[in-house]
């Protein structure tokens, strides 16, 4: 025991008081516990007891410990809770698994699962059952571990604490801004009271106010009835780590603020008088307090607690005295819960390590003054048979066991024939583990395709019938059962595809083999990432790459800007995929989005839950709508200013209008003849099929166009308001279009098995008639011209390309219902027209001037349905000549599908396909034919050098004075071909997901997602060379579960724009920094920029690029860490505590000098022989850097031909 921090007479308190274990007990070891898990450690395994010897005299009023459980080794225990009904102990821990204990011996009496991954945080227990509150629910159990209700929360709920203000009532408060009031009768939220950010931690009520605790340190009284604040003590200027109310008494604990330190435990617990609302003395305490509470029995006592589990009692009025101290043997391990029984005679306290200590000050303890009786599991009775009274006239006789002497038959014994014994079998082995497990000896090895529950075999699997619906199931295949039926359906490129990490992460990930194109592809492991097929459409649509490309405003969070950046990344790309983050990031924060549920769960994406086909559609008409919205006012290059967003209806100056938009003339007929006409903008219509009548048992046969017509000339009958009847009337509505769009978006509306049916059945109908034309006329293929090959990559196919004239074989128009072609007019007489056209003609000259167009189908979006991975979205887009261009050189047009990051050239007739048992429409662009002509498709970069100009920082709390760096100058802007020094840290916003394989290694599931959190820029010539240009902290609106300090130096707090002292900006105002640089022609200079410019989600071409992690390095060989190289090379000792990013940006350029120096002294033969020296040098090392206060010229030691240089 460590007492160096405390009071040197704590040394001197006796160990008497603590019991220790006979020398003579052996507690017997559980069988199912592997012993060595629990070798050094002074608990007993099983879990159940350590009993405190007889001898041991526990003095009144003085706590000793009485038992100690082991729960689960190793699993930290987040909460514990006294049964405030039974004489019950209750835990929970890190993995949302509860137990219970029933009196002071610590049997176990219930065990089961709460969450299946979070914490649970808070218990209490109830006349019927027991509350276990986790991040984002609240659910309720029997004290037997049966469910009553689960009460979900509101996504983005972080729940810490909840308090019962009545029988029946509860609220729930957490690190949002409400605190929620809870009916326990109806299991519903009845109020939510509105509180400051960061929210409420802990509450605690008296019979005048209620306490809410601060994570800012603060405590608030709040009005019983209104929860408004009625008073407020800023306790500490930290954080607040606990506090507790008794009588007249408030008593907190927390954390102060140390500067540049951080926080720092509090030795001084704040009192406060609740009669003058006022503090009183602080109580200084020599324990660091962590948790606190009120012990009143004869005197009004405080218990603090310390993380170590060193305990201290005082008054609160008082001085404390160290003798009053004693300590939990944790065996090293942290408390993480406390809590006091109702008695006030015991206490309980969880550690890290999985274990609960229960301390009393009795040997006989009550937890509670008068408890109930607790039910225990009966007995089993079957082999004790009941004294039977044979003079008892009423006594059933069928008590009595009798022999068989009869040789006749029982009823109940059935011949053979008629009870047959069948054994319930095992199902057989999944087909995918069969065909991927690899043998090793008579052991097989194969990895989990996740279409069963771990550990669970069902043995009754019922036949799914399809279901739209609910997009996890596919239908069973024609080809049987014994084969792989939902992989054999599913052609291998349109499967869900994922990424497989390695030791190197994506380092050593072949894309090329998903992907031989130049085109990019997107990763697919990001949240909500669903949506990558949308953006590739976005963005092969010429008049909006351009328009976002050219956009640029001050929103924080503008989807149209974030797509600017994203398509000039793909714009870049030679065939590498790129990352969407920093768009779905700000896709996230969009309220409209939220609104719309189109922000996913984590859950939902990884179990196949969302209904995608649907999703996708409410997605496709969300984002033409905002982009529509931000980009009204923002026609071609704009200087880098705010965008103000109007309504949709407003006006269609935007390009998006003027692309997608469609003036529509809505029509309402009331039948007292009061007609209403209203205008409106429509950006895209949805399909609406016929009513299918119950006694036709056949669908009818209609043309696609006949079915659009009906679709976007829409007439339905409705209730609605009538002005001249004043009340409501059945009326007619009728829509009407005045103008034809320049691409016609069509959302397919496939959301049910009866649409399904209807595709299927109209498609059957179209080949049937195919085939018959096709057999009264036989065609002959014309011979194909000598086809161009230059711009074909090795290895793929040559498919049917538009201008060669290759025929379509009736077989390939199977499945196929939509036309290639449409052709469109208005008419003021017949209105409008719509009729499928031949692909290659063009209209005549005097249709041309009648108005018609011709709509070229140009992308579809289908639904994949996969029920080994619960589905996934691709689309098929017709790539036109421009990209072509750009990325290969050559002129043609050419049908991709894009798969997330595969993309592979397929046939037209294979995008229009769609067999609806697993490839379901959902979304159709059809392109008016040469639409693009009349818009200006040229890029003028709106990012000019005003952005590396001085700009205000976020932080309320930041001062000139605290200055880390020194904006550029005019005269100092950077040129192409300059060096900057670049460094960049991060925080995690989500925990890696992996797994642990059969042989011992971890394979990588899904990997961490990190947030930029640091950019540091510093000049790399010139007078100021070293002085840093740009030093911004990245504002985040996202909850950081670690913030990496060790390795990234930031700390909590400093990028809240609250309390922080940095300069603050949002990652916008950076990117845009760091765009202008890449922009210009800038060298980056740095270690591991590979990675920075990933995660910050930037694209920069390799020869702008110089990374000293490849400078100094030989192949085959490991990559040096940048203290190794500074210390070996610059005889600089860095990163001592914490990483720097200034201090790493700059030994990054003194290293790269160095570099330069080695290459003009020696060539690459003394290059070469120096990383020899480097790597020899680190293996005797071991790859550390040695202890070093001062610099004492080991660099010379270590490195004699750099110095002689």
């Amino acid at each position: 025991m460590n007492f160096d921090s405390l009071d040197a007479g704590m040394g001197e308190y006796s160990s008497s008081l603590h019991g220790t274990l006979d020398a003579g007990l052996e507690p017997t070891l559980d069988p199912h516990l592997n012993p060595t898990l629990l070798q050094g450690v002074e608990l007993d395994p099983d879990a159940l007891t350590v009993t405190v010897p007889e001898p041991v005299h526990l003095m009144e009023g003085m706590f000793s410990e009485l038992h100690t459980v082991v729960s689960e080794v190793g699993i930290p225990v987040t909460a514990t809770h006294f049964d405030l009904q039974e004489e019950m102990l209750w835990m929970g821990n890190h993995r949302g698994h509860a137990t219970s204990f029933f009196g002071p011996t610590m049997g176990r009496y219930s065990s089961f699962q709460v969450h299946a991954t979070d914490d649970i945080r808070h218990i209490q227990s109830l006349e019927t059952g027991v509350l276990f509150l986790s991040k984002g629910n609240l659910k309720c159990y029997t004290r037997g571990g049966l469910v009553m209700f689960d009460y979900p929360m509101e996504e983005g709920a972080d729940m810490h604490s909840l308090l019962m203000t009545d029988n029946n009532t509860l609220l729930m408060g957490g690190l949002q801004n409400y605190v929620a009031e809870v009916d326990l009768n109806t299991v519903q939220e009845t109020q939510k009271f509105t509180v400051e950010v960061p929210g409420v931690a802990i509450i605690r009520q008296t019979s005048r106010f209620f306490f809410c605790g601060h994570t800012s340190g603060k405590i608030t009284l709040r009005d019983l009835r209104t929860f408004k604040m009625e008073q407020e003590f800023d306790a500490f200027s930290g954080s607040l780590s606990d506090f507790d109310v008794h009588g007249n008494l408030l008593a907190a604990c927390g954390f102060s603020s140390r500067g540049l330190n951080g926080l720092a435990c509090d030795r001084f617990l704040m009192v406060y008088d609740l009669r003058m609302m006022r503090a009183v003395t602080p109580l200084q305490v020599h324990v660091d307090p962590l948790f606190l509470h009120f012990i009143p029995t004869y005197t009004s006592r405080l218990a603090i607690i310390s993380q170590t589990g060193q305990c201290q009692f005082c008054e609160p009025t008082g001085l404390a005295n160290v003798a009053d101290i004693f300590h939990v043997n944790t065996v090293g391990q942290l408390l993480m819960s406390f809590d006091v029984s109702s008695s006030k005679q015991a206490l309980a306290f969880g550690d890290s390590g999985g274990c609960v200590h229960l301390w009393s000050d009795a040997p006989e303890v009550s937890f509670n003054d008068y408890s109930r009786e607790t039910e225990f599991a009966l007995p089993c009775i079957v082999d004790t048979l009941p004294q039977l009274d044979w003079n008892h006239d009423l006594l059933p006789l069928s008590l009595i066991p009798m022999p068989l002497t009869s040789t006749e038959p029982l009823l109940s014994d059935w011949p053979t024939a008629l009870a047959t014994s069948s054994p319930r079998r095992a199902p057989p082995v999944d087909p995918e583990i069969l065909r991927t497990m690899k043998t090793v000896g008579f052991i097989g090895y194969a990895a989990n395709p996740r279409t069963r529950p771990r550990n669970q075999v069902p043995y009754k699997i019922k036949d799914v019938e399809l279901d739209y619906d609910n997009y996890n199931q596919v239908p069973e295949s024609p080809i049987g059962r014994d084969e792989e039926p939902h992989l054999y359906m599913v052609p291998k490129k349109y499967r869900k595809v994922t990424i497989k990490y390695s030791k190197l992460g994506l380092e050593d990930f072949d894309f090329k083999h998903y992907n031989r194109t130049l085109f990019a592809g997107l990763e697919p492991h990001i949240p909500n990432a669903y949506c990558n097929c949308m953006i590739q459409v976005l963005y092969f649509l010429e008049p909006i790459r351009c328009l976002v490309q050219n956009h640029l405003c001050q929103k924080e969070f503008c989807l149209a800007c974030e797509l600017g950046f994203l398509f000039h990344m793909l714009d870049l790309s030679r065939g590498d995929p790129c990352q969407a983050s920093n768009f779905l990031r700000a896709f996230r924060t969009i309220p409209e989005a939220s609104a719309l549920g189109l922000i996913l769960a984590d859950s939902d994406e990884q179990t196949g839950k969302a209904r995608l086909g649907r999703l996708i559609q409410s997605w496709n008409r969300f984002i033409l709508t905002q982009l529509h919205q931000e980009t009204q006012e923002q026609e071609g290059p704009q200087a880098y200013r705010g965008a103000s967003s109007s309504s949709l209806g407003s006006s269609g100056e935007s390009a998006i209008g003027k692309l997608f938009g469609c003036e529509v003339e809505n029509s309402s007929l009331c039948r007292c003849g009061k007609e209403t006409v209203r205008s409106t903008l429509t950006l895209l219509f949805t399909m609406h099929y016929p009513e299918q009548n119950s006694q036709e048992k056949v669908i009818k046969e209609y043309d696609f166009a006949e079915i659009l017509k009906k679709s976007i000339c829409l007439e339905q009958s409705t209730q609605a308001w009538c002005e001249n009847c004043e009340k409501y009337q059945p009326t007619v509505q009728t829509r009407n279009i005045r103008c034809l769009p320049d691409v016609l978006v069509i959302n397919c509306e496939v959301n049910s098995a009866k649409e399904a049916e209807f595709w299927k059945v109209q498609a059957e109908y179209a080949f049937n008639k195919a085939m018959q034309k096709e057999a009264r006329e036989p065609t002959k293929p014309k011979e194909p011209p000598p086809m161009p090959t230059e711009w074909c990559l090795d290895g793929e196919e040559l498919c049917s390309m538009e201008g060669f004239p290759f025929d379509t074989r009736a077989e390939d128009l199977r499945h196929v219902w939509i036309p290639l072609t449409l052709k469109m007019s208005i008419s003021k007489s017949q209105g409008l027209e719509i009729s499928s056209w031949p692909e290659g003609e063009e209209l005549s000259a005097a249709e041309e001037a009648e108005g018609a167009s011709l709509y070229d189908l140009v992308v579809t979006v289908p639904h994949v349905l996969d029920a080994r991975t619960g589905g996934n979205l691709v689309a098929h887009i017709k790539v036109g000549e421009t990209y072509h261009q750009r990325k290969e050189g050559v002129t043609h047009q050419q049908w991709y599908l894009f798969n997330d990051f595969l993309i592979e050239p397929i046939d037209k007739a294979e995008a229009a396909q769609f067999d609806v048992s697993w490839k379901v429409p959902a979304i159709l662009y059809y392109a008016k034919r040469n639409y693009h002509t009349k818009y200006d498709l040229r890029i003028k970069n709106p990012i000019d050098a005003s952005v590396l100009l001085t700009e205000a920082s976020l932080a309320r709390k930041q001062r000139k004075s605290h200055a880390t760096f020194i904006p550029l100058m005019v005269s100092e802007m950077p040129q192409a071909g300059d060096l900057v020094g670049l460094d960049a840290e991060f925080v995690t916003l989500n925990q890696e997901e992996a797994e642990l394989r059969s042989d011992g290694t971890k394979s990588t599931i899904k990997p961490s997602q990190m947030s930029v959190a640091r950019i540091t820029c510093v000049r790399g010539q010139g007078p100021n060379e070293g002085v840093p240009f740009i030093d911004d902290y990245i504002s985040t609106q996202e909850q950081v579960v670690d913030y990496l300090t060790q390795y990234s130096g930031i700390k909590p707090g400093d990028l809240d724009a609250k309390i922080s002292s940095k300069h603050l900006t949002t990652l916008k105002s950076t990117y845009l920094k760091l765009r202008f640089l890449i922009d210009t022609g800038v060298r980056f200079v740095g270690h591991g920029l590979q990675k920075d410019f990933r995660v910050i989600n930037l694209l920069v071409l390799k020869d702008q690029v110089v990374d000293t992690v490849y400078l100094f390095h030989l192949p085959r060989k490991r990559m040096i860490s940048l203290r190794f190289l500074a210390w070996y090379f610059l005889d600089l000792n860095i990163q001592g505590e914490t990483h720097d990013s200034i201090e790493d940006a700059r030994t990054a350029l003194q290293l790269y000098r160095k570099y330069l120096e080695l290459s003009r002294g020696g060539g690459n033969d003394e290059v070469r022989k120096v990383l020899k020296g480097l790597y020899e040098k680190g293996r005797q090392l071991d790859w550390k850097v040695p202890d070093s206060d001062t610099g004492d010229g080991q660099g010379a030691a270590v490195f004699p031909s750099v110095m002689g240089l």
